[in-house]
């Protein structure tokens, strides 16, 4: 029998983020996690590593996740162990009862995770995989079109909301708009196409942002991670979570969020890649390695607390961005995680221009004249 929660992915990240918080608050005396109930994970691909996690998944005896780093100035090394996950299924064999639990109004909210090009449409999908029978598109946009419009022809007000967890701005909107794309290619009736744009009544789609390091795999399914962890949630009528918990924030401004994220430590690890190339350092150089060179670590607090704090002090943010700063310096400095430089410096120079300009864009709005040499420096070098 399919879950409340139904889970597109079955990455490593969500196993110690969504599905940890989870199987927290289901361990809670009644009431006090108001969590609506287990997890069906639902895999979408034909990688043998995603089948192997079903398989250990679907034989209902969780998986361990081992968190360790730093928190509060404090060596954190614990293992719990995850018993949210109660069904595990594969969407091509189990694609007609996944219709049927989503339309008969069984499953509450849609959690996905399914990576960079997650959002990507495929030309093999078309309107007659709305047919009995027929199996599974390809493409995760058109497994949710043919999942809402068994919805939408069966409980389309029963309350169910979807809360995509990639790390794309505004997550909900970009979803919603792919699947309503699709709709309109596909020529759907337009009372669809209007009920799949969301009301408190039906559908809510859900803008979040995910924020922790899971820095490795426990085979053949498990995760360890570091012990900060943020789920932040937008709110908006007829929102339903999966559940309560402390690392759940509700949020009328997702945008302060993510500015906290991207212009501290997106743009720190950022800043560090750039430090890493112009001065060719070491190939295997971690983060934690770079937080103990003296000088570097000299140069990047500079970054933040001359060239990145005043922006967020001329917000009227300031006391927020130093808490969440202290949290990232401890991120960097985990004894546990090798997260080495070579990796955040992939893609570097579409991601100084993701991460780094925004910040000076944002200077030039709101502290004129605020000087930016670093950042300026790192946006002009072309690697």
């Amino acid at each position: 029998m399919v879950q409340p929660i139904l889970q597109f992915g079955t990455s490593r990240f969500l196993q110690a983020h969504v599905d940890l918080f989870i199987a927290e608050a289901l361990a809670q005396a009644p009431g006090a996690g108001d969590a609506l109930g287990g997890i069906t994970v639902v895999q979408t691909t034909d990688r043998a590593d995603g089948a192997a996690r079903i398989a250990a998944l679907a034989q209902g005896k969780g998986y361990p996740v081992r968190v360790r780093g730093l928190a509060g100035g404090q060596r954190v090394d614990r293992l719990q162990h995850c018993l949210a996950v109660r069904e595990a299924w594969h969407a091509s064999t189990h694609w007609s009862a996944l219709r049927q639990a989503v339309a008969q109004g069984d499953v509450q909210v849609i959690v996905s995770n399914t990576g960079d090009q997650g959002y990507g449409l495929s030309e093999q999908d078309g309107p007659a995989l709305l047919a009995a029978g027929s199996p599974a598109p390809q493409s995760f946009p058109a497994k949710l079109l043919v999942l809402l419009h068994g919805r939408w022809q069966h409980a389309p007000n029963k309350t169910l909301t979807l809360l995509p967890c990639e790390l794309v701005e505004r997550n909900g909107d970009v979803l919603r708009d792919r699947v309503g794309q699709l709709a309109r290619q596909w020529g759907l009736p337009e009372d669809l196409q209007q009920w799949l744009q969301g009301s408190p009544s039906g559908l809510v789609w859900a803008n979040s942002l995910v924020d922790r390091i899971v820095s490795e795999a426990i085979e053949p399914v498990g995760a360890v991670a570091e012990p900060y962890a943020v789920w932040v949630v937008e709110r908006q009528a007829g929102l339903q979570l999966p559940c309560r918990h402390p690392a759940i924030v509700l949020t009328d401004d997702l945008a302060a969020h993510e500015r906290l994220k991207l212009f501290l430590l997106n743009a720190g690890h950022t800043f560090l890649a750039e430090r890493w190339l112009l001065d060719q350092r070491p190939a295997a150089e971690t983060v934690r390695q770079a937080m103990a060179d003296a000088p570097l670590r000299a140069e990047l607090e500079a970054l933040w607390c001359d060239e990145i704090l005043p922006v967020f002090q001329a917000l009227g943010e300031g006391p927020q961005a130093e808490a969440y700063l202290r949290d990232v310096r401890e991120r960097f400095e985990n004894p546990f995680l090798e997260h080495r430089i070579a990796d955040i410096a992939q893609n570097h120079a579409a991601k100084k221009q993701r991460r780094l300009a925004p910040i000076v864009a944002l200077a030039a709005q709101r502290a004129p004249g605020l000087v930016q040499a670093r950042l300026q420096a790192a946006l002009a070098t072309p690697n």
